[in-house]
């Protein structure tokens, strides 16, 4: 067994129609705490899980998108409109399937380099509410495309997430990791379809693109897209995340930042009065203590 999870429960998070609107991201240093939640933990689960996302329901779940309110007047008067970029599935890239709150909701991950073999990389807010509950029904499927899953579906063994996040849905640590499960051959989700290397501690300012699966409109969420541009800091709500110019929308949450061909973000929020800018946390110590403890499990 793995050791329990350390939480504090409070009020939870709204996913009201798929989005939320708060007040603005905490920027205060938490303490390096690992939260973490068993998920699927004996075959009866996993088979339970997989056996539960249908393509019905894959194709009615809420994009689990976040916005934020800001300061209008702070929010720079033009914006360049960058369009997502259409991409052929990936296996290292997917969409992240949960349930929070009795209701099915869909973000994107990344398979990523580990110890175990099996870590994918994707939002806080993709599996666990900030503050609030763990998500259950937690499914990963690798190279989605327009219905088809040519890599199968994989369900958690275990979530993990930051302290700051499930505790006080800081967004300057949005982000999760979720071990899943071997397949029924044995074999580790990374053995199957690879994985990218992650990085922690980079410098601001790199250029990335970002990947995801956009599912508001005037997207479908069906297939795999990407920005790329250079990330630059927060002026808008004064967080510690950086922001890539991309009009990605819901279901894109948790969507991998990659640079130099390593994930060092992910799409995390927007502000309301900025739709043209996604924003992503910087991967600093605390979240690396994170992910080495999912690395490990």
């Amino acid at each position: 067994m793995r050791r329990p999870l350390v939480r504090s429960l409070i009020a939870s998070l709204a996913l009201a129609g798929g989005s939320v609107a708060l007040a603005g991201p905490a920027v205060a240093s938490p303490a390096v705490t690992v939260v973490e939640q068993a998920a699927a933990t004996t075959e009866a689960a996993e088979n339970r899980i997989e056996a539960y996302w249908t393509t019905e329901r894959m194709e009615s779940a809420i994009p689990a998108d976040v916005s934020l309110a800001a300061d209008k007047a702070r929010v720079p008067a033009k914006k360049v409109r960058a369009a997502a970029v259409p991409e052929n599935p990936q296996p290292r890239l997917g969409k992240v399937f949960f349930t929070l709150g009795g209701s099915n909701y869909v973000c994107s991950g990344t398979a990523t380099s580990s110890s175990n073999g099996d870590v994918v990389t994707t939002a806080g807010h993709c599996l666990n509410e900030g503050p609030g509950a763990f998500a259950t029904n937690f499914a990963f499927v690798p190279a989605y495309d327009h219905g088809s899953r040519p890599y199968g579906t994989w369900t958690a063994e275990r979530l993990y997430t930051t302290s700051a996040w499930a505790n006080s849905g800081d967004f300057d640590y949005d982000v999760g990791f979720a071990v899943m499960n071997e397949n029924a051959s044995g074999q580790s989700l990374t053995q199957v379809v690879g994985s990218y290397p992650i990085a922690f501690n980079l410098a601001r300012g790199l250029t990335y693109t970002s990947y995801g699966y956009p599912a508001g409109p005037p997207f479908d969420g069906e297939s795999l897209y990407s920005c790329s541009g250079t990330a630059r800091q927060d002026t808008v709500g004064g967080s510690q995340d950086q922001g890539l110019t991309c009009d990605m929308t819901g279901g894109s949450s948790g969507g991998g930042w990659l640079t130099s061909g390593r994930i060092n973000s992910v799409n995390s929020f927007k502000y309301t009065f900025d739709p043209s800018t996604m924003y992503g946390p910087y991967f600093d110590s605390t979240i690396q203590s994170v992910y080495n403890s999912a690395s490990a499990a």
